[in-house]
């Protein structure tokens, strides 16, 4: 996988594992032996709700420090959430109201544990890479990089290309 690393300093991040293929509308895959899951996410209000559910229990299962599954699930949250305002397409020109139902999938979590962590990904349609924007301390929105680049241990994006991109953050436990 090539990545491009996130506009900090942090370590770059070893590869993750492939996306795997849904079965169903919600394709909840619970983690097996070999440390992922994913998840497809439709664009219903309750979408971002769902996927911190999701990586909470995932992270529980897979016996992950408190600490830890705290970070990821706020970092997740604010992954969906901008893959959600800023990576949803819409190539049929149905309106994005018709394709944020929750029964489209407008972008999938996948989560890797790693040897000493989690790695969190969130791929969508969109073919803009994700911007770090200078801080403002009254602005209402633009927050959401922030958080990521200071709970996670390093983040960054796949290439956008006509499929669209993944946008990912490792979380280490500490000590």
């Amino acid at each position: 996988m090539t990545t491009h690393p996130a506009q900090s300093e942090r370590d770059s991040l070893r590869e993750g594992g492939e996306p795997a293929a849904t079965t169903g509308r919600e394709s909840w895959w619970m983690p097996g032996p070999d440390g992922f899951a994913a998840c497809a996410l439709g664009g219903a209000e309750c979408t971002v709700a769902e996927a911190r559910r999701f990586t909470r229990s995932t992270l529980e299962a897979w016996r992950m420090c408190p600490h830890l599954a705290d970070s990821a699930v706020l970092i997740v949250s604010e992954l969906v959430t901008n893959a959600l305002r800023h990576g949803s397409v819409d190539p049929l020109g149905m309106g994005l109201d018709f394709l944020m139902e929750e029964r489209f999938c407008q972008a999938w979590l996948a989560l890797t544990r790693q040897e000493h962590g989690v790695l969190c990904a969130v791929s969508d349609g969109g073919t803009t890479a994700p911007v770090l924007r200078p801080r403002d301390e009254l602005a209402e929105c633009g927050r959401g990089l922030h958080l990521v680049d200071r709970l996670s241990d390093s983040w960054g994006w796949t290439p956008p290309d006509a499929s669209g991109k993944t946008v990912w953050a490792t979380v280490m436990t500490r000590g």
